[in-house]
């Protein structure tokens, strides 16, 4: 039987649940959705650890790369990298699908050098 992977999430990818949650609930005034957006968000999230590889390498620059993978879920798109030697998958980053996720990531990488030193 093939072995589950762990499913981690890094500190920005809490933090985008959060923001996602909190655009929803308040901005939104809608928090029965916003909870069931969670939901969703995380039952994929959970699927990972059954499947890591499944879903779609990034093609771009500097995530493909790294092996970046992504799976999208209702108008979002999560951010991933899958760990065989350690069977981890690291949930990076959840953005909303509708936003520039390319020039996103290059700024982040400017500003900051290698955003995602210590999570590979």
């Amino acid at each position: 039987m093939k072995e589950e992977y762990k499913v981690l999430y890094s500190p920005a990818a809490k933090d985008d649940l959060r923001g996602i949650y909190r655009y929803i609930a308040v901005d939104l005034v809608e928090p029965g959705f916003a909870r069931k957006q969670i939901d969703r968000i995380r039952e994929k999230i959970r699927n990972l650890g059954a499947f890591p590889k499944k879903h779609q390498a990034v093609d771009w620059e500097p995530w493909a790369s790294m092996g970046m993978r992504r799976i999208p879920v209702d108008n979002y798109v999560v951010f991933y990298l899958v760990n065989d030697s350690h069977n981890q998958v690291m949930i990076v980053r959840i953005f909303y699908g509708g936003r520039d996720i390319e020039n996103i990531i290059s700024d982040i990488t400017n500003d900051k050098g290698d955003s995602l030193n210590g999570i590979k």
